[in-house]
Protein backbone atom coordinates (compact mmCIF):
# COMPACT_ATOMS: atom_id res chain seq x y z
CA UNK A 1 0.00 0.00 0.00
CA UNK A 2 0.91 3.65 -0.45
CA UNK A 3 -1.76 4.66 2.10
CA UNK A 4 -1.18 8.38 1.58
CA UNK A 5 -4.91 9.07 1.59
CA UNK A 6 -6.90 6.31 3.26
CA UNK A 7 -10.32 5.73 1.66
CA UNK A 8 -13.07 3.05 1.73
CA UNK A 9 -11.30 1.05 -0.98
CA UNK A 10 -8.39 0.47 1.38
CA UNK A 11 -10.74 -0.51 4.21
CA UNK A 12 -12.48 -3.06 1.98
CA UNK A 13 -9.13 -4.71 1.17
CA UNK A 14 -8.04 -4.76 4.81
CA UNK A 15 -11.37 -6.19 5.93
CA UNK A 16 -11.01 -9.05 3.44
CA UNK A 17 -7.42 -9.64 4.54
CA UNK A 18 -8.42 -9.77 8.21
CA UNK A 19 -10.86 -12.59 7.41
CA UNK A 20 -7.89 -14.71 6.26
CA UNK A 21 -5.51 -14.19 9.19
CA UNK A 22 -3.06 -11.72 10.72
CA UNK A 23 -2.52 -8.75 8.44
CA UNK A 24 0.97 -7.52 7.53
CA UNK A 25 1.11 -4.39 5.37
CA UNK A 26 4.00 -3.80 2.99
CA UNK A 27 4.05 0.01 3.12
CA UNK A 28 5.73 1.65 0.14
CA UNK A 29 8.51 4.06 1.10
CA UNK A 30 8.64 7.60 -0.27
CA UNK A 31 11.36 6.52 -2.71
CA UNK A 32 9.32 3.57 -3.98
CA UNK A 33 6.26 5.75 -4.58
CA UNK A 34 8.24 8.58 -6.15
CA UNK A 35 9.76 6.13 -8.63
CA UNK A 36 6.45 5.87 -10.48
CA UNK A 37 4.26 8.80 -9.41
CA UNK A 38 4.21 11.95 -7.27
CA UNK A 39 5.82 12.12 -3.85
CA UNK A 40 3.19 11.24 -1.20
CA UNK A 41 1.76 14.08 0.87
CA UNK A 42 2.66 12.34 4.14
CA UNK A 43 6.10 10.99 5.00
CA UNK A 44 6.68 7.25 5.42
CA UNK A 45 6.68 7.55 9.22
CA UNK A 46 3.42 9.50 9.17
CA UNK A 47 1.76 6.96 6.88
CA UNK A 48 3.09 4.09 9.00
CA UNK A 49 1.56 5.64 12.13
CA UNK A 50 -1.82 5.76 10.39
CA UNK A 51 -1.92 2.25 8.93
CA UNK A 52 -0.43 0.59 12.02
CA UNK A 53 -3.53 1.73 13.91
CA UNK A 54 -6.07 0.47 11.38
CA UNK A 55 -8.28 -2.35 12.59
CA UNK A 56 -6.82 -5.80 11.93
CA UNK A 57 -3.28 -4.67 11.13
CA UNK A 58 -0.68 -6.65 13.07
CA UNK A 59 2.57 -5.48 11.46
CA UNK A 60 3.84 -2.85 9.00
CA UNK A 61 7.06 -3.44 7.08
CA UNK A 62 8.80 -1.08 4.61
CA UNK A 63 8.31 -1.89 0.92
CA UNK A 64 11.40 -0.26 -0.59
CA UNK A 65 10.87 -1.09 -4.27
CA UNK A 66 8.00 -1.70 -6.66
CA UNK A 67 9.11 -5.35 -6.75
CA UNK A 68 7.30 -7.06 -3.85
CA UNK A 69 9.13 -10.38 -4.24
CA UNK A 70 12.03 -9.79 -1.77
CA UNK A 71 9.59 -8.98 1.04
CA UNK A 72 7.31 -11.85 0.08
CA UNK A 73 10.16 -14.35 0.21
CA UNK A 74 11.05 -13.08 3.68
CA UNK A 75 7.49 -13.20 5.07
CA UNK A 76 6.20 -16.16 2.99
CA UNK A 77 2.54 -15.27 3.53
CA UNK A 78 -0.27 -17.75 2.99
CA UNK A 79 -2.21 -15.05 1.17
CA UNK A 80 -1.46 -11.79 -0.63
CA UNK A 81 -4.54 -9.54 -0.68
CA UNK A 82 -4.61 -6.76 -3.26
CA UNK A 83 -7.11 -4.70 -5.23
CA UNK A 84 -7.89 -6.11 -8.68
CA UNK A 85 -7.02 -2.83 -10.43
CA UNK A 86 -3.39 -3.91 -10.90
CA UNK A 87 -4.14 -6.38 -13.68
CA UNK A 88 -3.42 -3.71 -16.28
CA UNK A 89 -1.11 -0.74 -16.48
CA UNK A 90 2.18 -0.10 -14.69
CA UNK A 91 1.56 -2.76 -11.99
CA UNK A 92 0.72 -5.65 -14.30
CA UNK A 93 4.27 -7.04 -14.32
CA UNK A 94 4.48 -6.59 -10.54
CA UNK A 95 1.32 -8.71 -10.17
CA UNK A 96 2.78 -11.52 -12.27
CA UNK A 97 5.96 -11.60 -10.19
CA UNK A 98 3.83 -11.87 -7.04
CA UNK A 99 1.89 -14.80 -8.54
CA UNK A 100 5.14 -16.54 -9.49
CA UNK A 101 6.65 -15.97 -6.03
CA UNK A 102 3.57 -17.29 -4.21
CA UNK A 103 3.78 -20.48 -6.26
CA UNK A 104 7.18 -21.20 -4.65
CA UNK A 105 5.54 -22.05 -1.30
CA UNK A 106 1.90 -22.61 -2.27
CA UNK A 107 0.62 -19.16 -1.33
CA UNK A 108 -2.51 -17.69 -2.86
CA UNK A 109 -3.35 -14.31 -4.40
CA UNK A 110 -6.71 -12.90 -3.30
CA UNK A 111 -7.94 -9.93 -5.33
CA UNK A 112 -10.61 -7.59 -4.00
CA UNK A 113 -12.85 -5.91 -6.59
CA UNK A 114 -12.16 -2.22 -7.20
CA UNK A 115 -14.37 0.00 -5.04
CA UNK A 116 -16.52 2.10 -7.36
CA UNK A 117 -16.74 5.85 -6.82
CA UNK A 118 -13.38 6.08 -5.02
CA UNK A 119 -10.16 7.15 -6.72
CA UNK A 120 -6.85 8.09 -5.13
CA UNK A 121 -6.14 10.18 -8.23
CA UNK A 122 -9.36 12.14 -7.71
CA UNK A 123 -8.55 12.62 -4.04
CA UNK A 124 -5.09 13.95 -4.90
CA UNK A 125 -6.67 16.34 -7.41
CA UNK A 126 -9.01 17.55 -4.68
CA UNK A 127 -6.07 18.16 -2.36
CA UNK A 128 -4.37 20.21 -5.09
CA UNK A 129 -7.52 22.32 -5.49
CA UNK A 130 -7.47 23.08 -1.77
CA UNK A 131 -3.81 24.08 -2.11
CA UNK A 132 -0.94 23.73 0.33
CA UNK A 133 0.59 25.53 3.28
CA UNK A 134 4.01 27.23 3.52
CA UNK A 135 5.40 24.64 5.95
CA UNK A 136 4.28 21.68 3.82
CA UNK A 137 5.72 23.24 0.65
CA UNK A 138 8.98 24.23 2.36
CA UNK A 139 9.74 20.71 3.58
CA UNK A 140 8.98 19.06 0.25
CA UNK A 141 12.30 19.70 -1.50
CA UNK A 142 14.38 17.82 1.08
CA UNK A 143 11.89 14.94 0.92
CA UNK A 144 12.15 14.86 -2.86
CA UNK A 145 15.95 14.82 -2.77
CA UNK A 146 15.87 11.94 -0.27
CA UNK A 147 13.26 9.97 -2.24
CA UNK A 148 14.10 10.44 -5.93
CA UNK A 149 17.20 9.56 -7.96
CA UNK A 150 17.06 13.09 -9.38
CA UNK A 151 14.80 16.09 -8.73
CA UNK A 152 13.59 17.74 -11.93
CA UNK A 153 13.13 21.54 -11.72
CA UNK A 154 11.82 23.98 -14.37
CA UNK A 155 11.95 27.76 -14.43
CA UNK A 156 8.76 29.72 -13.68
CA UNK A 157 8.28 33.49 -13.92
CA UNK A 158 4.49 33.94 -13.75
CA UNK A 159 1.34 32.28 -12.53
CA UNK A 160 0.78 30.84 -16.00
CA UNK A 161 4.22 29.23 -16.15
CA UNK A 162 3.62 27.87 -12.66
CA UNK A 163 0.40 26.24 -13.82
CA UNK A 164 2.22 24.72 -16.80
CA UNK A 165 4.80 23.17 -14.45
CA UNK A 166 2.07 22.02 -12.07
CA UNK A 167 0.13 20.16 -14.78
CA UNK A 168 2.76 19.08 -17.33
CA UNK A 169 3.31 15.34 -17.53
CA UNK A 170 4.55 12.78 -20.03
CA UNK A 171 5.21 9.06 -20.26
CA UNK A 172 8.78 7.78 -20.40
CA UNK A 173 9.62 4.08 -20.43
CA UNK A 174 6.10 3.25 -19.35
CA UNK A 175 6.15 5.55 -16.31
CA UNK A 176 4.58 8.96 -15.80
CA UNK A 177 7.10 11.78 -15.37
CA UNK A 178 6.50 15.33 -14.22
CA UNK A 179 8.43 18.31 -12.87
CA UNK A 180 9.11 18.14 -9.15
CA UNK A 181 9.74 21.80 -8.39
CA UNK A 182 9.97 25.34 -9.75
CA UNK A 183 12.99 27.63 -10.17
CA UNK A 184 12.47 31.35 -9.64
CA UNK A 185 15.24 32.73 -11.83
CA UNK A 186 16.47 36.30 -11.49
CA UNK A 187 17.22 36.25 -15.23
CA UNK A 188 13.73 35.28 -16.34
CA UNK A 189 11.96 37.35 -13.66
CA UNK A 190 13.92 40.40 -14.84
CA UNK A 191 13.36 39.60 -18.51
CA UNK A 192 9.60 39.18 -17.98
CA UNK A 193 9.61 42.75 -16.65
CA UNK A 194 11.73 44.03 -19.55
CA UNK A 195 14.68 44.80 -17.26
CA UNK A 196 18.35 43.75 -17.36
CA UNK A 197 19.64 40.84 -15.27
CA UNK A 198 21.79 42.94 -12.92
CA UNK A 199 19.88 42.52 -9.63
CA UNK A 200 17.79 45.55 -10.64
CA UNK A 201 14.49 43.93 -9.62
CA UNK A 202 14.21 44.34 -5.86
CA UNK A 203 13.32 41.63 -3.34
CA UNK A 204 9.75 42.82 -2.80
CA UNK A 205 9.02 42.63 -6.53
CA UNK A 206 10.48 39.15 -6.77
CA UNK A 207 8.51 38.02 -3.73
CA UNK A 208 5.35 39.18 -5.50
CA UNK A 209 6.20 36.83 -8.39
CA UNK A 210 6.56 34.00 -5.86
CA UNK A 211 3.20 34.91 -4.34
CA UNK A 212 1.65 34.72 -7.81
CA UNK A 213 3.19 31.27 -8.28
CA UNK A 214 2.20 29.98 -4.86
CA UNK A 215 -1.44 31.04 -5.31
CA UNK A 216 -1.90 28.56 -8.16
CA UNK A 217 0.61 25.74 -7.48
CA UNK A 218 1.54 23.16 -4.85
CA UNK A 219 5.10 22.27 -5.89
CA UNK A 220 8.18 23.48 -3.98
CA UNK A 221 10.31 26.37 -5.24
CA UNK A 222 14.04 27.10 -5.36
CA UNK A 223 14.92 30.81 -5.39
CA UNK A 224 17.76 32.29 -7.42
CA UNK A 225 19.37 34.64 -4.89
CA UNK A 226 22.11 35.95 -7.22
CA UNK A 227 25.05 36.95 -4.97
CA UNK A 228 22.88 37.21 -1.86
CA UNK A 229 23.85 40.89 -1.56
CA UNK A 230 25.29 42.29 1.64
CA UNK A 231 25.30 39.74 4.48
CA UNK A 232 22.87 41.80 6.57
CA UNK A 233 20.53 41.99 3.56
CA UNK A 234 20.87 38.26 2.91
CA UNK A 235 19.63 37.40 6.41
CA UNK A 236 16.47 39.39 5.68
CA UNK A 237 16.07 37.59 2.34
CA UNK A 238 16.33 34.20 4.03
CA UNK A 239 13.68 35.05 6.62
CA UNK A 240 11.34 36.42 3.94
CA UNK A 241 11.71 33.35 1.70
CA UNK A 242 11.31 30.91 4.58
CA UNK A 243 8.17 32.68 5.79
CA UNK A 244 6.58 32.32 2.35
CA UNK A 245 7.37 28.59 2.14
CA UNK A 246 10.28 28.70 -0.33
CA UNK A 247 12.37 25.53 0.04
CA UNK A 248 15.84 26.78 -0.89
CA UNK A 249 17.91 29.72 -2.05
CA UNK A 250 20.95 29.42 -4.31
CA UNK A 251 23.58 32.14 -4.04
CA UNK A 252 26.66 32.50 -6.24
CA UNK A 253 30.19 33.26 -5.09
CA UNK A 254 30.59 36.55 -6.94
CA UNK A 255 30.49 40.13 -5.75
CA UNK A 256 29.88 43.57 -7.18
CA UNK A 257 27.46 44.30 -10.04
CA UNK A 258 25.79 41.04 -11.02
CA UNK A 259 26.28 39.97 -14.65
CA UNK A 260 24.84 36.78 -16.13
CA UNK A 261 27.24 33.88 -15.71
CA UNK A 262 26.95 32.72 -19.32
CA UNK A 263 28.94 35.81 -20.35
CA UNK A 264 31.89 34.24 -18.50
CA UNK A 265 35.08 36.27 -18.81
CA UNK A 266 33.65 38.38 -21.66
CA UNK A 267 32.48 40.88 -19.04
CA UNK A 268 34.19 41.92 -15.81
CA UNK A 269 33.09 39.62 -12.97
CA UNK A 270 34.72 39.29 -9.57
CA UNK A 271 34.65 36.09 -7.54
CA UNK A 272 34.30 36.41 -3.78
CA UNK A 273 37.05 35.19 -1.51
CA UNK A 274 36.27 31.87 0.13
CA UNK A 275 36.21 33.54 3.55
CA UNK A 276 33.73 36.24 2.48
CA UNK A 277 31.38 33.77 0.83
CA UNK A 278 31.48 31.34 3.77
CA UNK A 279 30.57 34.28 6.01
CA UNK A 280 27.58 35.02 3.73
CA UNK A 281 26.43 31.39 3.98
CA UNK A 282 26.77 31.40 7.76
CA UNK A 283 24.81 34.63 8.13
CA UNK A 284 21.99 33.04 6.15
CA UNK A 285 22.08 29.82 8.16
CA UNK A 286 21.85 31.76 11.44
CA UNK A 287 18.86 33.70 10.11
CA UNK A 288 16.73 30.71 9.14
CA UNK A 289 14.12 29.38 11.55
CA UNK A 290 13.47 25.83 10.33
CA UNK A 291 15.87 22.96 9.69
CA UNK A 292 14.23 22.28 6.31
CA UNK A 293 15.19 25.50 4.50
CA UNK A 294 18.28 25.04 2.33
CA UNK A 295 21.08 27.44 1.40
CA UNK A 296 22.88 26.11 -1.67
CA UNK A 297 26.26 27.52 -2.74
CA UNK A 298 26.77 28.14 -6.44
CA UNK A 299 30.39 27.90 -7.57
CA UNK A 300 31.50 30.13 -10.46
CA UNK A 301 35.10 28.92 -10.73
CA UNK A 302 34.58 27.07 -14.04
CA UNK A 303 32.60 29.99 -15.49
CA UNK A 304 35.42 32.40 -14.66
CA UNK A 305 38.12 29.95 -15.82
CA UNK A 306 39.70 29.69 -12.38
CA UNK A 307 40.23 25.95 -12.77
CA UNK A 308 38.96 22.67 -11.37
CA UNK A 309 41.12 22.75 -8.24
CA UNK A 310 39.64 26.10 -7.27
CA UNK A 311 36.10 24.74 -7.76
CA UNK A 312 36.81 21.65 -5.64
CA UNK A 313 38.53 23.68 -2.91
CA UNK A 314 35.59 26.05 -2.73
CA UNK A 315 33.06 23.22 -2.63
CA UNK A 316 34.78 21.65 0.38
CA UNK A 317 35.04 25.02 2.14
CA UNK A 318 31.41 25.93 1.50
CA UNK A 319 30.19 22.56 2.80
CA UNK A 320 32.36 22.93 5.89
CA UNK A 321 30.95 26.45 6.28
CA UNK A 322 27.38 25.13 6.42
CA UNK A 323 26.09 25.05 2.84
CA UNK A 324 23.21 22.57 2.44
CA UNK A 325 24.12 21.82 -1.17
CA UNK A 326 26.49 22.71 -4.01
CA UNK A 327 25.59 23.97 -7.46
CA UNK A 328 28.38 23.69 -10.03
CA UNK A 329 28.04 25.91 -13.08
CA UNK A 330 29.61 25.75 -16.54
CA UNK A 331 29.12 27.57 -19.84
CA UNK A 332 30.91 24.95 -21.94
CA UNK A 333 28.92 23.05 -24.57
CA UNK A 334 30.73 19.87 -23.57
CA UNK A 335 29.87 18.38 -20.16
CA UNK A 336 33.44 17.17 -19.58
CA UNK A 337 34.34 19.63 -16.81
CA UNK A 338 31.00 19.08 -15.08
CA UNK A 339 31.54 15.32 -15.19
CA UNK A 340 35.05 15.75 -13.79
CA UNK A 341 33.69 17.86 -10.94
CA UNK A 342 31.03 15.22 -10.24
CA UNK A 343 33.73 12.57 -9.98
CA UNK A 344 35.75 14.68 -7.56
CA UNK A 345 32.63 15.61 -5.59
CA UNK A 346 31.65 11.96 -5.16
CA UNK A 347 34.86 11.37 -3.18
CA UNK A 348 34.03 14.03 -0.56
CA UNK A 349 33.64 12.69 2.97
CA UNK A 350 30.77 15.06 3.78
CA UNK A 351 27.84 14.46 1.44
CA UNK A 352 25.39 17.19 0.41
CA UNK A 353 23.10 17.41 -2.65
CA UNK A 354 24.71 18.35 -5.97
CA UNK A 355 22.86 20.66 -8.38
CA UNK A 356 23.52 21.23 -12.09
CA UNK A 357 22.03 23.64 -14.64
CA UNK A 358 22.60 22.15 -18.12
CA UNK A 359 21.81 25.23 -20.21
CA UNK A 360 24.84 25.07 -22.50
CA UNK A 361 25.59 21.31 -22.25
CA UNK A 362 21.95 20.40 -22.84
CA UNK A 363 22.65 17.11 -24.65
CA UNK A 364 23.18 15.32 -21.32
CA UNK A 365 20.25 13.21 -20.14
CA UNK A 366 18.95 12.95 -16.61
CA UNK A 367 20.02 9.30 -16.51
CA UNK A 368 23.62 10.36 -17.19
CA UNK A 369 23.45 12.87 -14.36
CA UNK A 370 22.06 10.22 -12.00
CA UNK A 371 24.98 7.91 -12.85
CA UNK A 372 27.36 10.69 -11.78
CA UNK A 373 25.66 11.43 -8.48
CA UNK A 374 23.74 14.59 -9.40
CA UNK A 375 20.70 15.14 -7.16
CA UNK A 376 18.95 18.13 -8.75
CA UNK A 377 18.76 19.30 -12.36
CA UNK A 378 17.43 22.79 -13.09
CA UNK A 379 16.12 23.76 -16.52
CA UNK A 380 16.73 27.42 -15.80
CA UNK A 381 15.26 29.53 -18.61
CA UNK A 382 13.58 27.36 -21.25
CA UNK A 383 10.00 28.57 -20.71
CA UNK A 384 11.02 32.22 -21.01
CA UNK A 385 13.04 31.56 -24.16
CA UNK A 386 10.19 29.56 -25.68
CA UNK A 387 7.65 32.31 -24.99
CA UNK A 388 9.90 35.03 -26.41
CA UNK A 389 10.44 33.18 -29.67
CA UNK A 390 6.77 32.27 -30.08
CA UNK A 391 5.43 35.73 -29.25
CA UNK A 392 7.95 37.50 -31.51
CA UNK A 393 6.99 35.23 -34.40
CA UNK A 394 3.28 35.84 -33.91
CA UNK A 395 3.71 39.61 -33.64
CA UNK A 396 5.79 39.72 -36.84
CA UNK A 397 3.28 37.59 -38.77
CA UNK A 398 0.37 39.87 -37.84
CA UNK A 399 2.35 42.88 -39.06
CA UNK A 400 3.32 41.17 -42.31
CA UNK A 401 -0.17 39.90 -43.15
CA UNK A 402 -2.33 42.66 -41.69
CA UNK A 403 -4.41 39.97 -39.97
CA UNK A 404 -4.01 37.12 -37.48
CA UNK A 405 -5.30 34.16 -39.54
CA UNK A 406 -1.80 33.00 -40.43
CA UNK A 407 -0.79 32.48 -36.80
CA UNK A 408 -3.63 30.11 -35.91
CA UNK A 409 -1.36 27.08 -36.27
CA UNK A 410 1.15 28.62 -33.85
CA UNK A 411 -1.20 29.49 -31.02
CA UNK A 412 -3.64 27.71 -28.73
CA UNK A 413 -7.30 28.21 -29.39
CA UNK A 414 -9.23 30.17 -26.80
CA UNK A 415 -10.72 27.06 -25.19
CA UNK A 416 -7.27 25.45 -24.77
CA UNK A 417 -5.78 28.65 -23.38
CA UNK A 418 -8.54 28.99 -20.79
CA UNK A 419 -8.61 25.30 -19.83
CA UNK A 420 -5.33 25.45 -17.88
CA UNK A 421 -7.22 27.44 -15.23
CA UNK A 422 -9.90 25.04 -13.91
CA UNK A 423 -12.15 27.86 -12.68
CA UNK A 424 -12.63 29.02 -16.28
CA UNK A 425 -14.50 25.79 -17.03
CA UNK A 426 -16.66 25.69 -13.92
Amino acid sequence: MSADLIHPGHINILSRAAELGDVTIGLLTDAAIASYKRLPHMTYEQRKAVVANLKGVVEVIPQETLDYVPNLRTVKPDFVVHGDDWRTGVQRDTRQRVVDALAEWGGELVEVPYTQGISSTQLVASVKEVGTTPDVRLTRLRRLIDAKPIVRVLEAHSGLTGLIIETAEAERNGLKVEFDAMWSSSLTDSTARGKPDIELVDLNSRLQTINDLFEVTTKPLIYDGDTGGKPEHFSYTVRSLERLGVSAVIIEDKEGLKRNSLFGTEVAQTQSTIEDFVHRIQVGKKAQVTDDFMIIARIESLILEMGMEDAVTRAKAYIEGGADGIMIHSRQKSPDEIFEFCERFAAFETKVPLVVVPTSYNQVTEEEFIERGVNVVIYANQLMRASYKAMSSVAKSILENARSAEVDSQIANIKEALAIIPENES
